[in-house]
Parts: C-alpha cells; structure tokens; sequence
C-alpha cells in the first residue's frame, strides 16, 4: 500500500464468548436457511463468518486511514469517556487504537478481539502500553464489559461484513451507558464500481456483496434505541502501479460474502482474464489502476430508555429517580 496515492473529498450477530480474550461471531442461520427480509439480502452468513474468524497479520492500511479521519470527527465530541470498547482492533485498526489511548489516556478500555486475532491485538496493545503509557494509565482489558458500563463504542470498518448488523449494534448499544455513543465507519455502495462494471461486462457474478447505503445505517440506529444519529460520507480513490497489486490489496480488505458469488476453484487462466479486464479498465490516472471507495461514518448516542405509559401507571419513588437521573445524564452527552 506505500505504493498507491490516495486522494478524498469529503460530501457533507449474534456473539458467543470463546476464550477469556475474545469472541467468536457465529452466522446466525446457515446458508440453506431462508434469511429474513430486515438482514442483507446478499451476504451468505457462512461465508462472512469464515471471513470474521480469518487471522490477520497486520491492520489493513486503507482501515487504518479510515480510522485516522474517523478519529479525527471526536473532537467535535464533548463527552470524554472513563472507559470504551474497541471493536476488533486487529481488522479495524491497531495504529488507531494509540491514536484513540493518547487521546483518552485515563480511560479504561475494553479490547473485544475474535480468537484468531487475540494475540497479534495482544502483543500490539500490551508492548505499546509498556513503552508509551504512563505508569498510572490503566492497562487494556481483554473481553466484553459489563452491561452499560462504557461511554464509547469504537467500532471501524466492520459493519459492511456483517451477516446481521442489526444484531452487532445491538450487542454495542447493551454495553453502553444511557448518554454513551458509538463510533463506526463502513463501505457504503458506490464501493468498487470499476470492479463491478468490469465483472458485469464479462456476464461474471457481482465481485462484492451489497453494501448498506447511510440513510439504512441510521435507520437501524434509531430501531436499535439509539438517538440523534449523524451519518455522513466521502469518496476515497486509491491508485495503484498494478492490477496485481490492487487485487493484493483487496484481499486484504475483505471477501466476497455475496449468495450468487462465483463458485469453487478458479483457474490460472481465468486469473490472467482478470487482469486483463481490470488492467483494461483505465482509472482516473493513465497508466494506472484506480479503485473508488465509498466510506460511510456515523456516530449515535445511547438514549435513556422510554416509559411506556398506561392510563395509569405506578412507579416506586427509586425507580422515577433513577429514570429522571438518566434522562438528565443523557441531555448533556455528546453534540
């Protein structure tokens, strides 16, 4: 990736602890089940499970720099976290976890990490803590919090891959307290649009599951309890010297979750057809292999809950307090 050039311009499951340091997600319905309307209607659940347990040897660049810019959108935030969970560092973002401990440097944190990446999160965070933080700093927890006990969620580049995101937000929302908020970025459709033009100009099957356009990003927020969702969204197009070398990088990024996927094994011949057809599809720069990337963020605050009022109803005096101290919590998050 130190080879591609980079331009951008902004435009205003179900989870079953595994070891004591992380998860395992697991597909909620296995392929040869029907999956129910509110779920992608292209992602195969066992193929993005298989992707979810894959073991990566290092943070994909381009997350990487998603994270870099999504980090920057917190200084806009006025609530400073006492603790936070980061969502699968290891595919989101190691370098960005630093960035996210020099700026909340009193904050405890919670690393929920998939099985097969604990221990290069493991060894990445712990190695950081002992050279770069403070003595008194609290060292990075592995495993899920308690049941709102968080004030951040910071979850990058992982909803796009998940079989039932509505799910996933609703396991971040349970660990956060009323007023907390969650951080997050995804693809968003106009993702490889080269790529798909050249798979439909050879009548091959889409290269790329379907991603979620942002308006159904915070419309699942709002249904999961979360309020005052703000979603925007940039094109970034990266440049790369080869065909070879972009296909490395998307590898990297992700696989193809979509049902109607081409099937089994293909051939050395079919590869060179590939890039062929991508080395043909000229990009914004001669010469060159250009690929575009719709990047989506979003933040939402956990709200306090609502009563649900009869025509008369009966609270003990313990119970409105709590309630009016939540709500009073929640008008002073963050903006």
């Amino acid at each position: 990736m130190a080879d591609g050039a980079l331009a951008g311009q902004v435009r205003g499951y179900p989870v079953q602890q595994g070891a004591e340091h992380g998860f395992n997600i697991l597909a909620a319905r296995h392929s040869h089940n029907p999956m129910p309307a509110e779920l992608p209607p292209s992602i195969d659940p066992v193929a993005a499970a298989r992707w979810h347990a894959w073991r990566h040897a290092e943070s994909p660049w381009l997350h990487e720099e998603v994270g870099r810019r999504m980090e920057d959108r917190l200084q806009w935030i006025k609530l400073v976290p006492s603790a936070w969970v980061d969502w699968e560092p290891a595919r989101g973002g190691l370098r960005i976890h630093d960035a996210l401990v020099q700026r909340y440097p009193q904050a405890a944190c919670h690393v929920v990490e998939v099985d097969a990446n604990a221990a290069l999160s493991q060894r990445h965070l712990r190695k950081r803590w002992w050279r770069q933080m403070p003595w008194d700093a609290p060292r990075p927890a592995f495993g899920q919090p308690a049941a709102a006990s968080v004030q951040m969620v910071w979850a990058n580049m992982a909803l796009h891959m998940a079989a039932d995101p509505q799910a996933l937000i609703g396991l971040w929302h349970g660990w956060l307290a009323t007023g907390g908020f969650l951080m997050f970025s995804c693809l968003g459709p106009d993702t490889l649009r080269e790529l798909r033009d050249v798979y439909k100009s050879r009548g091959w099957p889409p290269p790329a599951h379907v991603f979620t356009d942002m308006h159904d990003w915070g419309d699942m927020l709002v249904n999961t309890g979360f309020a005052e969702p703000v979603m925007d969204m940039e094109h970034i197009t990266l440049t790369f010297e080869n065909p070879q070398r972009a296909l490395l990088e998307l590898r990297q990024l992700g696989r193809n979750l979509h049902h109607h996927r081409l099937a089994g094994l293909r051939g050395r011949q079919w590869h060179q057809q590939l890039l062929q057809a991508v080395g043909a599809a000229q990009g914004v720069l001669p010469q060159r292999q250009s690929l575009g990337f719709e990047v989506i963020y979003g933040h939402a605050m956990k709200a306090a809950p609502r009563l649900a009022l009869k025509p008369e109803t009966s609270l003990p005096l313990d119970e409105m307090r709590r309630i009016l101290r939540a709500g009073n919590r929640a008008g002073s998050g963050p903006a």
